[in-house]
Order: structure tokens, then C-alpha cells, then sequence
């Protein structure tokens, strides 16, 4: 298939063919993970992003390039998960900047886009790592660029790119010991060579015709058996559009969003809204959908409509958090925090957290996660705790999209972490760049050991360990591998110092019955006779035991 030229169609349908790919192959990325712990699943984070991508994609016309990318990018960028995902949507990002306003792209300009999304993707990182996806990427666009000739097409750059994709990611052990010692290359390179190869494909196979691959997912089953006849309509609708302003109806360059904002907010509540380019995004809730279908038609025409009676959503949680809508009194200051587990969610809350959002070690949060969770505060500031290395850029990146109030976020690592900080939380000075700093200090003076059992066997930190032990680590480093549970966290304890604390705070995960807590908390007590030990119910999964040295 010789194609000179890109359009959207085209890429759309190469957008639909890399995550399709992906997903064909996310275990085989997941599986790459250095520590031998389910550790972030980086290949369903970053197919949940491209996958973001191409549901925008489905409800557009996209026969012009540059707004099929401007549509995917603002999809992966809502969608993102992860490290990896939050990287992914801003390459894609990149790309779209490059092509914006074009109806095709010829071989070079689609290079310099590529070439674009490399300078994203590194702006991104505060302190970019080479070995990773950043290089893969960069070392790919960069050989295929200086490929390109006379004679090149879009075929053939892609050939070239997918090439040294494979190349740079067989090289990745040899920039980053970590991968070397584990023997596996980088797990975000790895997704997104899967992601372009399906790209590639596209063109190679001649196919050029927008379609998508079944869902992947199965249809929510909708219980109507909870709005009969004699219901009433208390929660109203969770109503989505995406509009196209019209130059018939309003100027899309000057339109001002905020008018419309106004008048959502007057007629519903939990509005969102989002202009980028000539689409405008629209999530509110409200008693009459119509209406707002109507006064909203004024401006533009609908590309896609998404109604949903909330108390039929397939959430069971989500009509109970949504009953109240009366606007929460402002404050200068809310909380969020990020959690897996009943008992650990319970103690966040119980510390004063506004929100507190679902998720953590393999169940990465997404962007638009936090920004539903940023809205439902009314504060000035609001501080934001990740609690998971892998979540912080997603943090990050919600917090550069959230314009209703200032967003702080207090880059913890650990729920031991966030934590600390929450638990010490004065807000007196008034100050939000001291309070964050104050709250810093304290995540770093923290140190959280956890117990999980191991899901392959590995070499690590000097220790052979076997699949099915558990091992007790901080941070980075293994410290014990043991067959038993509660002995790898009497070992972890002793390594860590836990005689020097005042008090150690265990979190018991799903797994451990809390006679077993128990019987460890009485050892470790016995053994620590100045250390108060305190175990709690967290419920969490992965983690069998997480333990706060305090």
C-alpha cells in the first residue's frame, strides 16, 4: 500500500489497530515488570489509554489528520493510567500539536510530528530516565526521520520506525541496571512498540477504512428492576455530549466557555467542561436533559450523546455518592488521597480527606478519575496524595488539566506516606506552598515496609527469590524473601529498625485473617517492648501486610 499522504481516516484507523494489538499482547508487557510483585500492569495501562483515545475517536468525523489527533490525544490525556499512560497520551499529544489544523500530512510533516512528541513526552518527566519508553520512542523517531528520502511514503517510514523501536528496546537492560538484573527490557517501551506495530499493520495490510475491533470489554448489564413505575426520579441524568461549534452559529476561535458554564451550573450540577479547539466537552448532572440539549444546540451541532439514568449506573457506589447534591461549604483547604481497601479508604476519611479515590498497586487511577474527584471539593486548595510511585504523574497531570481551584500535589509514594502527612495535616499558617512543603518533608522522613507474596521467581537485592515466597521490601529494595507470611514481616521489622520506633502501624491486606495479625502483633510486641504496635483491618490487595514505621 503505497500511501504519500496520511489523512484521518487513515489514522484513526491505525489508532484502532495499535490498541487492538496491544491488547493482544498487554500480559506479555505486564509480565515484564522488574519487581516480582503484580507491579502496576503497565500493559493495561497503557491499552485503558490508547483505549481512551480511540472511544473519542469513535464519535467523530475524521476525515482531516488533525483532528482525528487532536480527538485521540484528548482522549489518552483524560484516559491516562499510570507512568506509562500518562507518557503515552502526552507522545500522542505531541503528535497532535504537529498536525493541528492539517487535513493530510505528508511523510515529513508526519516525522516532525513524531519528532514533536518526543520533546512532550521528555517535558513531561521531571527527571526522565533513559531506558525507558522515552528513549525507545526518541530513538525511533530520531532513525526514522534521518530514513526519510525522495522516494519515502508513509509505509516505509513506519517500517523504519517500528524497526529501531525493536532495536532501541532490545537495548534498554544495557541502560538500566534494573532491567538487566530482572532480564527483561522496559515494560512501556514494549506497549508501545505493540501500539505501533498495530500501526504499521494498517498500512501493510492495505486497510485504510476507520473501523473498530468488538469491545473488548462486556456490555454493563443495566438492573431497570431499580426504577419501576412508581419510582422517583431523585438522582436525575449523568448527561456527556461532545459538541462541534458551529462558524454558522458562534466564531469556534473566540467562543467562551464560560457563559455556557454558568448556565450549566444554574440548570444541573457536576459540570465539567472542556473546550479544545472546536469541541466542547460537557459532563453535568441535572433533572432535565433536554433542556440542556437544546440551549446547548444554539452553539453548535452534537457529535456524540451519552444520557444515563444514575440511578440505573452500573456503579453500585455511584448513586449513593451522587444522592447529595447540595453544593459542600467552601473551604481554603481539601484532601484527596488515593487508596485500595475497605479498612485503608475508611482511615483516610476518618483523617479528614474530602475524597478518596479508588485505586493503587495494579489499579492505577486515571486523569479523569482524579479531576470527577477534584470537583466534588469547594475548596481554595487542594492537596493530593498518590500514595503509589506509578500515580503521581497522573496526579500531576490532573492537576495542570483541574482550573477550579488550585491543585497541590504532595508527591507520596506509600500509603504509610500519605499517611504521615495526612495524619500531621495544619493548616494553620494559611499558607499552601508552606503546607505543601511542611507535608513534603514529612513523606520523606517516612518509611513504609510491605509484605507480598512473590509472583515469579527472580534475582534480586542479592536474594534468590522463589515464586509463591513472600518478600519484604521498602521502596525498591527486597529485604527478606521467606515461605512464611508473618515471618518475612518479623524479618522486614527487624531490618527496617523497628525498635527504634515509637510505634508501628500494620495494615492487614485481604488475604490475612485477623487471627494471624493478631498472633503477629503479640510477637512483635514481645519483641519491641517499647514500640506500640497497632494493626488495622486495610483489605487491601497485593500487599499482604503494609507496615508504617513511625
Amino acid at each position: 500500500m503505497r500511501e504519500e499522504v496520511i489523512d484521518g481516516c487513515l489514522f484513526s484507523s491505525m489508532i484502532f489497530a495499535g490498541a487492538d494489538n496491544l491488547d493482544a499482547n498487554r500480559k506479555l508487557v505486564n509480565d515484564l515488570n522488574v519487581f516480582p510483585i503484580p507491579d502496576g500492569d503497565t500493559g493495561d495501562n497503557m491499552f485503558m489509554t490508547i483505549d481512551s483515545g480511540a472511544d473519542e475517536l469513535s464519535g467523530e468525523e475524521n476525515g482531516e489528520v488533525g483532528t482525528a489527533a487532536a480527538a485521540a490525544a484528548r482522549g489518552m490525556l483524560l484516559g491516562a493510567r499510570g507512568n506509562s499512560g500518562v507518557i503515552l497520551s502526552r507522545i500522542f499529544a505531541g503528535i497532535a500539536d504537529g498536525l493541528k489544523g492539517l487535513k493530510k500530512a505528508d511523510v515529513e510533516t508526519l516525522s516532525k510530528a513524531f519528532l514533536l512528541g518526543v520533546d512532550e513526552a521528555y517535558g513531561a518527566v521531571s527527571k526522565p530516565v533513559e531506558g525507558t519508553i522515552l528513549t525507545v520512542y526518541k530513538d525511533a523517531a530520531g532513525y526514522a526521520d534521518s530514513r526519510i528520502t525522495d522516494d519515502s511514503t508513509i509505509l516505509s517510514y513506519f517500517d523504519d520506525f517500528v524497526k529501531e523501536l525493536r532495536c532501541s528496546l532490545e537495548r534498554t537492560p544495557e541502560l538500566l541496571d534494573v532491567l538487566k538484573e530482572a532480564g527483561v527490557v522496559d515494560s512501556g517501551g514494549a506497549g508501545f512498540f505493540y501500539i505501533a506495530e498495530g500501526m504499521r499493520d494498517v498500512l501493510s495490510n492495505g486497510t485504510s477504512k476507520a473501523e473498530r475491533s468488538s469491545s473488548k470489554t462486556a456490555a454493563v448489564k443495566v438492573d431497570i428492576s431499580r426504577f419501576t413505575e412508581d419510582s422517583e426520579l431523585k438522582f436525575g441524568y449523568c448527561t456527556e455530549v461532545l459538541i462541534r461549534l458551529q462558524r454558522s452559529k458562534v466564531d469556534p476561535e473566540t467562543f467562551d466557555i464560560k457563559p455556557l458554564e454558568a448556565w450549566l451550573k444554574e440548570n444541573g450540577d457536576s459540570v465539567v467542561i472542556f473546550k479544545d479547539g472546536s469541541i466542547v466537552k460537557i459532563h453535568v448532572h441535572t433533572m432535565t436533559p433536554g433542556q440542556v440539549l437544546n440551549y446547548c444546540q444554539q452553539f453548535g451541532e452534537y457529535l456524540t450523546i451519552k444520557i444515563e439514568n444514575m440511578t440505573l449506573q452500573h456503579n453500585e457506589h455511584y448513586a449513593k455518592e451522587e444522592e447529595t447534591w447540595s453544593k459542600k461549604p467552601h473551604k481554603a483547604f481539601g484532601l484527596v488521597s488515593v487508596a485500595a481497601g475497605k479498612g485503608i479508604k475508611e482511615l483516610f476519611s476518618s483523617l479528614g480527606c474530602d475524597e478518596v479515590v479508588d485505586g493503587g498497586q495494579s489499579m492505577n487511577p486515571s486523569t479523569e478519575d482524579f479531576v470527577k474527584a477534584f470537583r466534588k471539593i469547594n475548596a481554595d486548595t487542594i492537596f493530593v496524595f498518590p500514595n503509589n510511585g506509578n500515580v503521581i504523574l497522573t496526579a500531576n497531570q490532573a492537576a495542570q488539566i483541574y482550573d477550579k481551584a488550585e491543585v497541590l500535589v504532595v508527591p507520596s509514594k506509600t500509603v504509610g506516606e500519605g499517611y504521615a502527612a495526612i495524619s500531621m495535616f495544619d493548616e494553620n499558617s494559611g499558607d499552601a506552598g508552606f503546607i505543601a512543603n511542611e507535608m513534603k518533608e514529612i513523606v520523606e522522613g517516612v518509611i513504609t515496609g510491605m509484605v507480598s507474596r512473590a509472583s515469579r521467581d527472580a534475582r534480586r537485592d542479592g536474594l534468590d527469590i522463589r515464586s509463591g515466597d513472600y518478600i519484604g521490601f521498602a521502596g525498591d529494595t527486597v529485604y527478606v524473601d521467606k515461605a512464611d507470611r508473618s515471618e518475612a514481616a518479623v524479618s522486614l521489622c527487624e531490618r527496617l529498625g523497628a525498635g527504634n520506633c515509637d510505634i508501628l502501624l500494620i495494615l492487614r491486606g485481604e488475604a490475612v485473617s485477623e487471627e494471624e495479625a493478631e498472633r503477629l502483633k503479640s510477637e512483635l510486641s514481645e519483641k519491641y517492648k517499647k514500640t506500640e504496635v497497632i494493626v488495622m483491618d486495610g483489605g487491601q490487595p497485593v500487599h499482604d501486610y503494609i507496615i508504617v514505621f513511625e
